[in-house]
């Protein structure tokens, strides 16, 4: 009995030993994984600057805690809570939100975070999400300036140009003036329109937005509509230096169904008003208008249309009226640098390019030599129908002298002849002088030979008389030859003054 005893006791204690040895092999097990865990596992800190989620686990009046997990508590203090989207005012305990780390760890050993710097990111994210998704965004208007409104979405400032305002809000100014234009922009100061972003950039914090862009589809619905060549009426509803704006019906319908935003609106180029040179718009139209247009081209919810398409082309038969070759007169009614535009009649116009002026006269400017407004003579040198080109030249007729300008240059020529004869003559003159002085002495021994003392004196006095006389002449020749040189550098200044 004791033996069984024993033996039972023995095998209960090898039992309770094999347990706690399988125990031990298994907690080893698990340590030696843990181990491996906590080798292979790095904690990731954080960097300031960064986005970080945490739990809303307490709020105050001045601080908002949250739980972050095995990084600890993070806190929210002061004008850090302010984020300009009322994110902080609508926390509450248990709501998780994202916070901008400022400091992994301060003196009370919480980690400092902002909910002002993550709502920024969160702005520019949404605002991102908008422009993608084309959402339509109401916006209110801070203040106005030239060139257009200053817009304000989810406490980011943006930027509405004039060019981006709707048909009914553009501000029509008929002779352009900025002043004018501001004036009709602050109306718009404090109110609210509805708009698209159009361009974005959070690094430069750059935000455009448009109010026309909000009516693109609809309106491109509508134009697509229409056709290339149709024919369309409306009225002119604004001018432009490059142009006029011309309002009509959507296709089908009058202007009495539809109201003003309803209406669609084109562009008549400066170039498509009419065949002559227009310089400006308002010469020729008026606000309010009516008028007929031909649809010439069409981009998505853009119409450009033209007037003069449902003209006559006058440049179809202007061989038959101009001849190259001809003489014409016509109007200058432009300078530029490269010519001058001339206008023939009603509707032809003609280019005097700038080489052909300085041919007429080199070295002069422009306006020295054609004033605008002013009728000149002109020579046709080229006519090119298909492109409307006519190439001019300035015509100068060959008018005849008044009378007392003849007499004056005939009188000028007579004096430069005789001046001319008489510079042959003295220069002759010295030439011819020595040989009768020497004749004079070949015949003095003849008459010498009769020993008379008194001729002899009045031979001497004879040559030295003729010796001054030729002296003499010499002086007088020398003079006059001054005097003619002088005379012709002052003929040849005048004959070029009078060119």
């Amino acid at each position: 009995m004791r033996n069984k005893k024993y033996l039972m006791k023995t095998k209960q204690t090898t039992a309770k030993k094999s347990k706690t040895t399988s125990k031990d092999k298994s907690t080893e097990k698990t340590n030696e994984q843990i181990k491996k865990l906590i080798e292979n596992y790095e904690l990731e800190i954080p960097k300031p600057g960064e986005l970080i989620k945490g739990t809303v686990i307490a709020k105050a009046n001045n601080s908002i805690y949250l739980d972050l997990g095995v990084l600890g508590t993070g806190i929210v203090m002061g004008r850090e809570m302010k984020d300009g989207l009322g994110i902080a005012q609508s926390l509450r305990k248990g709501d998780e939100t994202e916070a901008t780390v400022i400091e992994t760890e301060n003196e009370d050993g919480y980690m400092e975070l902002s909910l002002r710097e993550a709502g920024y990111e969160k702005t520019w994210k949404e605002l991102k999400r908008k422009k993608e998704e084309g959402e339509v965004v109401p916006t209110k208007i801070l203040a106005a300036n030239r060139g257009g409104l200053m817009v304000e979405i989810n406490g980011i400032t943006g930027f509405l140009p004039v060019s981006q305002l709707s048909n009914e809000n553009y501000p029509r100014v008929e002779d352009g003036d900025k002043s004018k234009i501001l004036q009709l922009l602050n109306k718009f100061v404090d109110t609210t329109m509805k708009v698209r972003i159009i361009d974005l950039d959070k690094e430069n914090e750059k935000l455009i937005v448009s109010e026309k862009a909000t009516r693109s589809e609809i309106e491109e619905k509508e134009v697509n509509k229409f056709e290339l060549g149709d024919e369309i009426e409306g009225f002119i509803s604004g001018i432009v230096k490059f142009g006029v704006f011309v309002k009509f019906s959507p296709k089908g319908k009058s202007f009495d169904e539809v109201d003003d935003k309803e209406m669609l609106e084109g562009l008549v180029h400066i170039s498509e008003l009419a065949w002559q040179l227009i310089d400006d718009p308002r010469d020729i139209v008026k606000i309010g208008e009516k008028v007929k247009c031909k649809i010439i081209e069409i981009n998505k919810n853009k119409i450009s249309l033209s007037i003069r398409a449902l003209k006559e082309d006058p440049w179809s038969n202007v061989e038959k009226k101009y001849k190259v070759g001809s003489v014409v007169e016509g109007q200058v009614t432009k300078l530029n640098p490269f010519g001058a535009f001339v206008q023939l009649d009603e509707n032809i116009h003609g280019l005097a390019h700038i080489s052909e002026l300085n041919r007429f006269a080199a070295g002069r400017n422009i306006e020295d030599i054609l004033k605008v407004n002013e009728k000149y003579k002109f020579k046709i040198l080229s006519i090119e129908a298909k492109s409307h080109r006519m190439g001019l030249s300035p015509f100068v007729e060959k008018k005849q002298k008044p009378q007392e300008e003849e007499n004056s240059e005939k009188s000028n020529t007579k004096v430069t002849e005789k001046e001319q004869k008489e510079e042959k003559s003295s220069t002759k003159k010295p030439k011819k002088a020595p040989k009768k002085s020497a004749v004079k002495k070949k015949q003095e021994p003849k008459t010498t030979k009769k020993k008379v003392s008194a001729p002899k004196k009045k031979a001497s006095s004879q040559s030295s008389s003729g010796k001054s006389k030729t002296s003499k002449k010499k002086v007088k020749d020398e003079t006059k030859s001054k005097s003619k040189a002088k005379s012709k550098s002052k003929s040849k200044r005048k004959t070029k003054g009078a060119k």
